[in-house]
């Protein structure tokens, strides 16, 4: 790799892209192609989600296998290793999740819970003069990676989830995607002293979902959608539409959270918790492995990991918690700094159902990296 890995990287996904596209059929390229990143139709490219609705695109199953082959060379060109097998773990655990519920959910259509319902869409012309992206999204999956003037721009909204965190495997082992994401900050936590401790947990009970939910853009003020909010559009069915809205309030009602307690875990400008700097050695090197379970989503050289190398980057990143730190209980966590918004959360399905996301709040979608681009070219 060159010392441009990000003018490397949008190469390798612009021929991934470019491959995937020719092999569409008229019909299939229509559904699977979006606006130019920047236009004046750029407003679907910043819809996002992580629930199992439509998220815009071809699906896994509107592909013959030779095309959905192509559809997963393209998310691998950005992921890493690592970030790919996780990916495509996650969707694998629809069929596991598909047996918890006893094989009955439907969200109005054949399947609830689906494999093959994972959406792919490309915007804009891969490779051109012109800014690009691609989407790629489905249950607790959602990746976005825009390209600019030939160089990968930004990678975020980055989100994986597992439902269930936990599976069992033969032999007595335990299947747990996310393990490592949830185990580390917990281990942080718990290795705190009284006084930081106190500083670091907001909240003795946890919100519901991660707090900044599927927003295109992340404010101040942010406080936790519920998740029938959650979806692209209510449903025709109003049967399928009662069903989801039942879901939603129970899940609220067991967080149980009231409005002085969503206050408390309301994102603000100025992060809440504990800030790195007040971390001995031991928790420095733990705080850099869980910012790796996030950062480290996206192929070397194109992850912002190296630079918390520096200590006064880690210095200005802090760790706030809400819930339980004992495991198996309801809990929520964020890292927020310079350019970094961190979220997790397992408290649903009773503790097994989680959801962790990284966003760069002043450049998620590329939209920065857009406007210059604009200032420079019209």
């Amino acid at each position: 790799m060159t010392a441009d890995p990000a003018r490397d990287i949008a190469t390798r996904t612009a021929g991934a892209a470019a491959a995937w596209l020719a092999s569409l059929d008229a019909d299939q390229r229509r559904v699977a192609s979006g606006a130019v990143p920047g236009s004046a139709d750029d407003a679907e490219r910043l819809r996002w989600f992580y629930t199992p609705t439509d998220h815009g695109g071809l699906t896994v199953h509107a592909q013959r296998p030779a095309q959905q082959r192509l559809a997963m060379a393209l998310v691998a060109s950005v992921l890493s290793e690592a970030a790919y097998v996780t990916a495509t773990t996650v969707m694998g655990l629809e069929n596991v999740l598909d047996r918890t519920e006893g094989f009955v959910t439907g969200f109005g259509r054949d399947r609830g819970r689906d494999p093959g319902l994972y959406y792919l869409r490309v915007f804009g012309e891969p490779g051109g003069a012109a800014p690009w992206a691609w989407r790629f999204g489905g249950h607790h999956v959602s990746v976005n990676v825009v390209v600019v003037d030939g160089r990968v721009a930004a990678t975020t909204p980055l989100f994986l989830g597992a439902d269930p965190a936990s599976s069992p495997l033969l032999g007595g082992a335990r299947l747990r995607p996310l393990g490592a994401v949830e185990d580390l900050a917990r281990d942080l936590v718990r290795s705190l002293d009284a006084d930081l401790a106190a500083a670091a947990v907001l909240l003795p009970r946890a919100p519901s979902d991660i707090v900044t939910a599927n927003r295109s853009r992340v404010s101040p003020g942010d406080r936790v959608i519920p998740l029938a909010g959650v979806w692209r559009a209510p449903f025709d069915d109003a049967g399928e539409q009662a069903k989801l809205q039942r879901m939603s309030d129970a899940i609220d009602d067991t967080a149980g959270l009231d409005d002085t307690d969503h206050a408390a875990v309301a994102l603000t400008h100025a992060p809440k918790g504990v800030p790195a700097s007040a971390l001995d050695a031991g928790q420095r090197e733990r705080l850099r492995a869980l910012l790796g379970c996030y950062l480290d989503r996206v192929a070397e050289g194109l992850s912002p990991l190296p630079r918390y190398a520096d200590d006064a980057a880690l210095d200005a990143v802090h760790l706030a918690w809400a819930g339980s730190t004992t495991p198996g209980e309801p809990h929520y966590y964020r890292l927020q700094g310079p350019r970094l918004l961190l979220e997790w959360d397992n408290t649903q399905r009773d503790v097994n159902h989680a959801h962790s996301v990284w966003r760069d709040p002043e450049a998620d979608f590329g939209l920065d990296v857009l406007a210059g681009h604009r200032a420079a070219h019209h």
